[in-house]
């Protein structure tokens, strides 16, 4: 209840106009140590440096409040610049969107333009041998995009797109089960969005403990399975738990965000577990870096610290 509170109360003061107009003009030395740079050259480059560390990537243009039907097709096209820069560099392009930043719930041509744009970023990645990952939102989206990414499995192949679950919605358990025909690759969360407790758990250790039933039945059902968590209890659980079934490091990966936990990113990496980092970049940085503060008061002390010395 605590850490929802503190959450709450950061992401209010992040809202006023004023503290984003200081951050803005202030903090962008700061915000590198969670976003890799405004541009692709710049992501490609943070690619590039965690590869020679042993770790993978898993690349997000930030966007927010993207909202007429050409604004989301220039969002598209963005994403589709950035697979080809990634082809053109080597590099085999693995990417995250949001479905409503393409156009999700928007209806052109008769059809949801979401799922239109995510076929063209899917295809493309698919020629070069890439993935995508469809990010999860909040709750009032997860049956379209759930809907959706059945359809894009059907026209592409699991090897090539995934999805999001996360452990706070009360629904996900059942949502995870309703996948498996699918032999679906799914990116395990915790969630990060205010959610009302109708439909969420707000106890941490709820959340903790459907997060681990739902990696162990992903991973006990043979599953390729992204544990996505800075959380080290959990870490060293899946590790017990993947050495006791006999669960090859083929099957599963730890995925963590840029510039979080690097200490841990690098460790894993040389234990010889598949590590891959999420990383955002683009010069909408604002909204992500204010989330980043909201998680812990270790993160808000980082920039407090920062904004002093500047």
């Amino acid at each position: 209840m605590i850490d929802q509170l503190y959450r709450k109360a950061v992401l209010t003061v992040a809202e006023r106009k004023s503290v984003e107009n200081l951050i803005r003009a202030r903090g962008w030395g700061l915000a590198q140590r969670f976003v890799a740079g405004e541009n692709i050259p710049s992501a490609l480059k943070a690619v590039k440096e965690l590869q020679a560390e042993g770790i993978l990537s898993n690349l997000d243009l930030l966007g927010e409040f993207i909202e007429s039907p050409e604004q989301c097709n220039q969002f598209a096209q963005n994403v589709l610049d950035l697979l080809d820069a990634a082809n053109a560099e080597g590099i085999v392009p693995y990417v995250s969107i949001k479905l409503s930043s393409v156009g999700q719930g928007k209806t052109v041509g008769g059809e949801d333009l979401g799922l239109t744009n995510a076929r063209r970023i899917v295809g493309k990645a698919r020629q070069y041998g890439g993935f995508v990952c469809l990010d999860m939102e909040d709750h009032p989206r997860v049956d379209q995009t759930l809907a959706q990414f059945r359809q894009l499995v059907g026209e592409f192949g699991g090897e090539h797109v995934g999805t999001v679950l996360q452990s706070y919605l009360f629904r996900t358990e059942a949502d995870r089960d309703s996948l498996d025909d699918l032999r679906p690759n799914l990116r395990i969360v915790k969630g990060a969005y205010l959610e009302p407790e109708t439909v969420a758990f707000k106890d941490k250790a709820d959340v903790d403990a459907a997060y681990r039933r739902l990696v162990y039945a992903h991973l006990k059902a043979g599953n390729y399975t992204n544990v996505a968590t800075h959380d080290e209890s959990i870490i060293n659980d899946v590790k017990h738990f993947v050495l006791a079934h006999g669960i090859s490091r083929d099957a599963f990966e730890f995925q963590m965000l840029y510039g979080i936990r690097r200490d841990l990113q690098k460790s894993l990496a040389q234990e010889g577990y598949r590590v891959r980092a999420y990383i955002p970049y683009g010069r909408d940085w604002y909204a992500y870096f204010s989330r980043r503060i909201a998680e812990t008061p270790r993160n808000a002390m980082f920039v407090v610290r920062g904004m002093l010395k500047g």
